[in-house]
C-alpha cells in the first residue's frame, strides 16, 4: 500500500526522526496506526456500554437512588472495589 501524506505530515515525520523520537517513517506511521487502532477499540467500547445502558433503561433493568439510599450504594460500590482489589493481588 501506498500513501501520499502532504507536506506538513512529511514534516512533522522528518521533525519526529530529528528529535530521536523514531527511528524512521515507517515507524512513526506504525506507531500511528497502533494509536488509531487503539482509540478506534475504546471508541466501540464506549458505543457498546452506552447501548447496554439504553437498553437496560429502556427495558427497566436499573435502580434508584434517593438521598437516603445513596450512603448503601456508596457502602455497595467500596465493597465491590475492596473485592475487586484483593482478586488482582492473589
Amino acid at each position: 500500500m501506498q500513501v501520499d501524506l502532504t507536506v506538513e505530515q512529511e514534516a512533522f515525520i522528518q521533525q519526529a526522526i530529528a528529535s530521536g523520537r523514531y527511528r524512521s517513517a515507517e515507524d512513526a506511521v506504525l506507531d500511528a496506526m497502533a494509536r488509531w487502532e487503539e482509540s478506534e477499540r475504546a471508541h466501540l467500547e464506549l458505543v457498546t456500554a452506552l447501548d447496554e445502558a439504553e437498553s437496560d433503561l429502556t427495558t427497566g433493568r436499573y435502580s434508584d437512588y434517593t438521598n437516603e439510599t445513596l450512603l448503601d450504594l456508596a457502602a455497595e460500590l467500596k465493597s465491590e472495589a475492596r473485592q475487586s482489589r484483593r482478586g488482582e493481588r492473589s
